[in-house]
C-alpha cells in the first residue's frame, strides 16, 4: 500500500490526470478504496472524481464512514457528481450511510435523489433503528409461480442486473405475498418447460421487517442462507437483506458486547477522535463503583489480621489465588452472555447448567490445586492443604459466579454483557479472600 501511495502521490503531484485515470481502472475497488482512505485529505477527493461510475460506486461502499462524509463534503460543490454517486448507491448501503448522518444533512442528500431512489430511501428509513427494515434492499428477482423455467430464465437476464443476489429467486402471487423461494440452481437444471410451482417446496424461510436485526444473525446461522426474503405482517415482500449486510451487524453487536463487557457503558467508536470529558464519562461510573466493592476485600483482609500475623507465607499465594477465582469467573461469564447473547441458552436452562459447571470448575479446581500446592511445596510446605482447598473452592465460585450474573442481569432486562468483567472479578476477589482465610483459621485452629 505505501508504495501504491508513493506513486499515485507523484502522478497527483505532477497533474497527470489521463495517467491516474488508466492506472485507477487497473485496480480492484478494496485497492481503491484502502488507497482513499490512506491519502491525504484533498488528494483523495480528487482521486475519486477520476473513478469511473462503477469503480466510485464499489469503492465509496467500502469506505469508513468518516471518509464516505469527507467525500460528500467534498463532492458538494458538483451536485451533479454527487448526486449520480447516491442513485447508484445500493439502497441498503445508503440507508447505512445516511442514519449516521444528522438530520439535516441526510434530508439535504435525500433531495439530490431520484424520485424513484428518494421513494426507496424513504421508505427504508421509516423503519425503527436497529430493525430489518433499515437494512433490507428492494434488489431482487422475483416471479410468479405459472411461469414457466424458460420464462423465468428469460425474466432473470432482463432484472437481474441490478439485484443484490441472484442465488435465490423469489416467488410471489398476484399482491406480491411470497409463496416460496428457489436456489437457481434448481431453475438452471430444471427442463424449460416446466412450471416454476412444480419447483416449490414452501419450505422457505423469511424475516420481518420491523423485527430486531440480532433476530436475523440468529436465522442465518440456523438456516445456512447467503440471502433471506423480508415480509411485513401480511406476508408481503418487500425486499431481502444479504449474508453480507448481517455479517457487519454482529461484527457491530459484538464490538457493542465487548465495550459493555469491559465496562464501557456506551460504544466508542474511535477513541483517538472521543473528547477526553466524553472518555473519563464513560469510565469513571464503573470506576468509583469497583473502588468501593473493593473495600470489601480490603475489610475481609482486616478481619483476619490475626490469621495473617501467624503464617506471613499466606500473603505469598493471596494474589494468584484471588486471581485464579476471577479468570475462572470471567472465563464462565464470557461463554454465558455469548449464548444467551445468540439463543443458545434461556432462563430455564439455568439449574441445568449449574450443575454442570459445578462439576467442570470442580475438575478445573482440583487440576489447579496440584499446581499450586507443588509451588507451596518449595516455598511454604506448611500452607499446602490452605492453598490447595482455596483453590477448588475459589475456582468454582468464582465460576458459578460468573455464570450466574448473567442469568441475573437478563432475568432484571437488563443487557448481560453489562455483567463485565471487573464487576465479576470484584465479587470473585471479595468471595476468595474470605474463602482463603476462613480455611487458613479452620486448619490453623485461629
Amino acid at each position: 500500500m505505501v508504495e501504491l501511495i508513493d506513486e499515485f502521490g507523484e502522478l497527483l503531484e505532477n497533474k497527470e490526470w489521463k495517467t491516474l485515470r488508466k492506472r485507477l481502472s487497473e485496480y480492484e475497488d478494496l485497492d481503491i478504496a484502502g488507497l482513499i482512505e490512506e491519502l491525504p485529505d484533498e488528494d483523495d477527493i480528487v482521486v475519486f472524481r477520476l473513478l469511473s461510475k462503477k469503480q466510485a460506486k464499489n469503492s465509496f461502499q467500502l469506505l469508513s464512514h468518516d471518509k464516505q462524509e469527507q467525500i460528500i463534503e467534498g463532492l458538494a460543490r458538483n451536485t451533479t457528481k454527487l448526486s449520480a454517486l447516491l442513485n447508484d448507491l445500493d439502497p441498503d448501503d445508503r440507508t447505512a450511510f445516511f442514519e449516521e448522518l444528522p438530520g439535516e444533512v441526510s434530508q439535504k442528500l435525500i433531495q439530490l435523489l431520484s424520485p424513484e431512489e428518494r421513494k426507496i430511501a424513504v421508505s427504508l428509513l421509516g423503519y425503527p433503528e436497529e430493525s430489518i427494515g433499515r437494512l433490507m434492499t428492494p434488489e431482487f428477482v422475483a416471479v410468479k409461480s405459472h411461469f414457466t423455467v424458460g420464462q423465468t430464465l428469460d425474466h432473470i437476464r432482463i432484472f437481474g442486473h441490478d439485484s443484490e443476489t441472484l442465488n435465490v429467486v423469489y416467488v410471489v402471487d398476484d399482491k406480491w405475498k411470497l409463496i416460496d423461494d428457489i436456489k437457481i440452481r434448481e431453475i438452471i437444471l430444471a427442463d424449460p418447460d416446466q412450471k416454476i410451482m412444480d419447483l416449490l417446496d414452501s419450505r422457505y424461510v423469511s424475516l420481518n421487517a420491523y423485527d430486531d436485526q440480532e433476530s436475523a444473525i440468529r436465522v442465518f446461522k440456523d438456516h445456512d442462507r447467503v440471502a433471506l426474503p423480508v415480509t411485513d405482517s401480511e406476508g408481503i415482500l418487500l425486499g431481502i437483506v444479504t449474508f453480507d449486510d448481517i455479517m457487519d451487524i454482529e461484527e457491530e453487536e459484538a464490538t457493542e458486547d465487548f465495550h459493555k463487557f469491559g465496562s464501557f457503558q456506551d460504544v466508542i467508536i474511535d477513541p483517538l477522535k472521543a473528547r477526553i470529558p466524553f472518555l473519563y464519562q464513560k469510565r469513571i461510573v464503573w470506576l468509583t463503583i469497583l473502588v468501593f466493592m473493593n473495600i470489601f476485600s480490603g475489610a475481609a483482609i482486616a478481619g483476619f489480621e490475626n490469621v495473617i500475623q501467624s503464617t506471613v507465607s499466606l500473603m505469598f499465594f493471596l494474589p494468584l489465588l484471588i486471581a485464579s477465582g476471577g479468570n475462572a469467573g470471567s472465563q464462565s461469564a464470557t461463554l454465558m452472555i455469548r449464548s444467551l447473547a445468540v439463543g443458545d441458552v434461556e432462563m430455564k436452562h439455568w439449574f441445568r447448567l449449574v450443575g454442570k459447571e459445578f462439576i467442570v470448575s470442580f475438575l478445573l479446581g482440583i487440576t489447579m490445586a496440584v499446581g499450586v500446592s507443588l509451588i507451596a511445596s518449595v516455598r511454604a510446605p506448611e500452607i499446602i492443604l490452605v492453598v490447595a482447598l482455596t483453590m477448588i473452592l475459589a475456582v468454582m465460585a468464582g465460576s458459578l459466579i460468573g455464570l450466574t450474573i448473567p442469568f441475573v442481569f437478563t432475568k432484571l432486562k437488563l443487557d448481560p454483557a453489562t455483567a463485565s468483567a471487573p464487576l465479576i472479578t470484584s465479587i470473585a476477589d471479595i468471595v476468595g479472600v474470605w474463602i482463603y482465610f476462613s480455611i487458613a483459621a479452620w486448619v490453623f485452629g485461629l
